[in-house]
């Protein structure tokens, strides 16, 4: 199962911490959605919690296949969809697994992704 981003448990809200808590499955994130939580980090206080947090989810890392899907997905679909290319990047990981990607962000994943591989977890 891979989670979209983890700043949905590390915004603290209640119903994010409660369904993440109460999954059996270990989660895996992606390099992009490591980033992108560093990114958004508060300071060197904010950059220290969100490593710690994330060391709850395992790692997923792109492979070549998934690199050259993420490229087909962006020129098939970037003008007529808009999609982005971190989206892209996150997709073609639960693309090739072939596992549910688990986002507050459904309408930008439906773009790239079949519903069944991508779920609102709350």
């Amino acid at each position: 199962m891979i989670l979209q981003s983890s700043s949905i448990y590390f915004r603290k809200l209640p119903a994010a911490r409660a369904w993440i808590n109460s999954q059996s499955e270990r989660f895996a994130i992606t390099p992009i959605s490591w980033l992108e939580v560093m990114r958004g980090a508060p300071g060197k206080t904010g950059q220290s919690a969100s490593k710690e947090l994330m060391k709850r989810f395992d790692m997923e890392y792109l492979t070549r296949a998934d690199m050259d899907w993420a490229m087909e997905q962006m020129e098939r679909y970037r003008l007529s969809r808009g999609v982005e290319i971190n989206d892209c990047l996150i997709a073609s990981v639960a693309y090739r697994l072939q596992v549910p990607i688990y986002t507050q962000n459904q309408k930008d994943f439906l773009k790239l992704l079949p519903p069944k591989l991508v779920i609102q977890p709350f």
